[in-house]
């Protein structure tokens, strides 16, 4: 009597047989997902070339779709170089999701996922905005996805992106063109914020923030990304907000009497309060809590004394 054929494997079981391998592997997570099950997911879906909305819920016949054997290399082995690598997964497939919006990116910029982006989707920004609100500036913008949300979500605006890194920028340009939005976004190469002669009305700004005990600690998974974009230390400091006590000593002066800008400082608000103590600022609630994005009026900043600083 003929031996039965194995039980072939399908997809939820394949997914949560890489998701084994990257927590036995101890990978860190954090570009796009926050824990292994997740991730495999991402990467088994995007190796199969199947929707990364697809349900895995153990009742609905997708997840029970037949994976085979040549599939299954397939997955193996971008599982072992997301091991290897210890690479962002975003890297390996040259595409990551922030807000439902898809960008293309690489290992010139970091890996897009500012919270601004959620700000900016929920129209948390509407209060202090007007009519008159026509010029973005989107500082340190890496692979200028919060330039592409930012004129989605405003298509009265124009929109000016720029960063110190010209390999980021090339990136940006990628995305500005995959969304048709070359005729209302600009690039500019620029060490700090624009001096052009006119004013913003709206600054968006992820910069480097990471303090230098936590730049120390970093996984490699981190590491892998441009420390540029990361090391709010390059002035010498410590606290991580070197970048970001010259942007406040600027700002002012590029931007209109109502404008505002919106920071992100990750989980560095003791250290930001230690460096601004008199600064009036009003913080964003995000799914991450209210204390990793903040904004400041042109008059707050002003009024601490942060331009003459």
């Amino acid at each position: 009597m003929p031996a039965s054929s194995p039980t072939p494997l399908t997809l939820l079981p394949c997914v949560t047989q890489a998701a084994q391998q990257l927590t036995q592997a101890g990978v860190a997570f954090g570009h796009g997902t926050n824990n292994a099950f997740d991730e495999a997911a991402w990467l088994v879906l995007w190796r199969l070339g199947l929707p990364l909305d697809t349900s895995l819920a153990p009742e609905d016949e997708a997840s029970k779709r037949p994976v085979a054997p040549a599939e299954q290399g397939l997955i193996a082995t971008l599982i072992e170089a997301r091991i290897a690598t210890r690479k962002p997964a975003a890297y390996l497939t040259k595409e990551a999701w922030l807000q439902g919006v898809s960008f293309y990116i690489d290992e010139r910029a970091i890996v897009p996922r500012s919270l601004i982006a959620e700000v900016l989707m929920e129209g948390h920004l509407d209060y202090w905005l007007n009519e008159e609100t026509h010029r973005v500036l989107d500082l340190c913008t890496g692979n200028g996805s919060l330039a592409v949300i930012a004129a989605m979500v405003y298509p009265d605006v124009k929109v000016q992106a720029s960063d110190i890194s010209p390999e980021a920028l090339e990136v940006a340009r990628i995305n500005i063109d995959r969304h048709g939005l070359h005729e209302r976004i600009s690039l500019r190469q620029c060490d700090g914020i624009p001096k052009t002669g006119s004013h913003y009305d709206l600054i968006l700004c992820n910069p480097p923030y990471v303090n230098a005990d936590s730049m120390a600690a970093l996984p490699p998974e981190f590491r892998a990304e441009p420390a540029l974009a990361l090391d709010g230390n390059i002035a010498g400091g410590r606290d991580g907000m070197d970048f970001i006590r010259s942007l406040l000593r600027d700002a002012p002066a590029q931007m209109s009497e109502e404008a505002i800008l919106v920071l992100e400082i990750g989980h560095e608000r003791a250290h930001f309060e230690a460096a601004f103590p008199t600064l009036e600022v009003i913080w964003l609630e995000t799914s991450a809590g209210e204390d990793q994005v903040l904004l400041m009026t042109r008059a707050a900043l002003l009024a601490a004394g942060t331009a003459a600083t």
